[in-house]
């Protein structure tokens, strides 16, 4: 059973920064990616960041440049460090891990607050 369990979410100034973090617990023996969605209320859960298999990082372009995502070594964990925060930041932040065989787990979510 993979789980996932987000921290760090809080209430920020625009301007200010905070760090996300994921623990993954379970095995995944086949390759698999690991990111970021953020999701409003009455809105469509949109991708913020996510490492590939490759290990390459991809980013939303409203967070490029200002977000970013990294993993430990085993990939027990992942994070998003989120500087330069504005109030459109502001969203429930879920973690994700997507497999090879397109099978997603998700955190419970954390709530980032951005205010002006």
């Amino acid at each position: 059973q993979v789980q996932l369990v987000e921290s760090g979410g809080d209430f920020v100034q625009a301007g200010g920064s905070l760090r996300l973090s994921c623990a993954r617990s379970g095995s995944i023996f086949i390759p698999y990616t690991m990111g970021w969605y953020r999701q409003a209320p009455g809105k469509q859960r949109e991708l913020v960041a996510v490492i590939t298999t490759r290990d390459s990082a991809n980013y939303a372009d409203s967070v490029k440049g200002r977000f970013a995502i990294s993993t430990d070594s085993a990939k027990n964990t992942v994070y998003l460090q989120m500087n330069s925060l504005k109030p459109e930041d502001t969203d429930v932040y879920y973690c994700n891990v997507r497999t090879a065989l397109d099978i997603d787990y998700w955190g419970q979510g954390t709530q980032v607050t951005v205010s002006p």
